[in-house]
């Protein structure tokens, strides 16, 4: 049943993209699939983020985050930025980008991007969501399509992380 909801999880239509994130010289990214528009006026972005992660702490005390969107096809950046590491990592090593207004990296090989000011935080399960007003943002390569969470299939290893026996009773899979 796991894998099902997994599946199921894969299919709702969500982009993948490369967030990176800056504080006083540190810096980082990390693949996302969870990112959504959640206004208009102002422009504003939520982000789901792992507290867990190295990249939580820098993007809190960075104040601010920046959404490289991939084009279809690159799973190779997915997977580069996926992946998880330790302090004396440098993902972005060998890869070109620049620093947005926030300071945040942005990918030189995006299609597209928003750099984003944090503007609030809130608990949601095992993550946070980052709420980000965006204060610069492009569409750098209009002809290309985005790359989409179910292309990457089980890239995150997922299906193992929902709960057990969702769905099998009808009710609340979480105990």
């Amino acid at each position: 049943m796991q894998q099902h909801v997994a599946a199921t999880f894969r299919r709702l239509t969500s982009g993948v993209y490369v967030v990176g994130v800056a504080d006083r010289g540190r810096r980082d990214a990390f693949t996302a699939a969870w990112v959504m528009q959640v206004s208009f006026r102002p422009p504003l972005v939520a982000l789901s983020v792992n507290p867990a992660n190295l990249s939580h702490g820098i993007l809190v005390g960075g104040g601010g985050f920046a959404v490289s969107v991939l084009e279809r096809g690159r799973l190779d950046l997915a997977r580069r930025f996926g992946t998880r590491t330790g302090t004396d990592v440098d993902k972005l090593v060998g890869i070109a980008w620049r620093a947005g207004r926030t300071g945040a990296p942005i990918l030189e090989e995006a299609i597209a991007f928003l750099d984003c000011r944090l503007e609030a935080r809130h608990p949601a399960g095992d993550h946070e969501l980052m709420i980000g007003r965006a204060v610069e943002g492009a569409v750098l390569r209009p002809e290309a399509a985005p790359i989409t969470h179910a292309e990457t299939g089980e890239m995150d290893g997922s299906t193992a992380m929902y709960p057990a026996g969702w769905g099998e009773s009808g009710g609340d899979p979480v105990s």
